[in-house]
């Protein structure tokens, strides 16, 4: 049985950062694509960044490229989500997912998700 846990949201003041994490159990993961998904209040949810687990290589969407980054740890089963000058816009639930194959920006091709982790950022 697969489960993605998030962890690691919280209030922080514009500007500041956080790292969320995401520990992925019940299979391997090296031929699936992790991703971050946020959605906000009264908008749906969308893509924030991926990173496919066995080369490693990314993709970020436009509104968290050169802000936020995604690694991952191979031994933790983990995936980070570092988010570094924070805006208010920012503010959502963010979501681990997975799925089969490569990074996609398309929610409906996630199987898996997590149950979201808050994060909130005053101005």
């Amino acid at each position: 049985q697969v489960q993605l846990v998030e962890s690691g949201g919280g209030l922080v003041q514009a500007g500041g950062s956080l790292r969320l994490s995401c520990a992925a159990s019940g299979r391997t993961f090296s031929n699936y694509a992790m991703a971050w998904f946020r959605q906000a209040p009264g908008k749906e949810r969308e893509f924030v960044i991926g990173i496919n687990w066995s080369s490693g290589s990314t993709y970020a969407a436009g509104s968290a490229k050169g802000r936020f980054t995604i690694s991952r740890d191979n031994v933790k089963n983990t995936v980070y989500l570092q988010m570094n000058s924070l805006k208010p816009e920012d503010t959502a639930v963010f979501y681990c997912a997975a799925r089969f194959g490569v990074v996609s920006v398309n929610t409906r091709e996630y199987v898996y998700w997590g149950q979201g982790t808050q994060v909130t950022v005053s101005s």
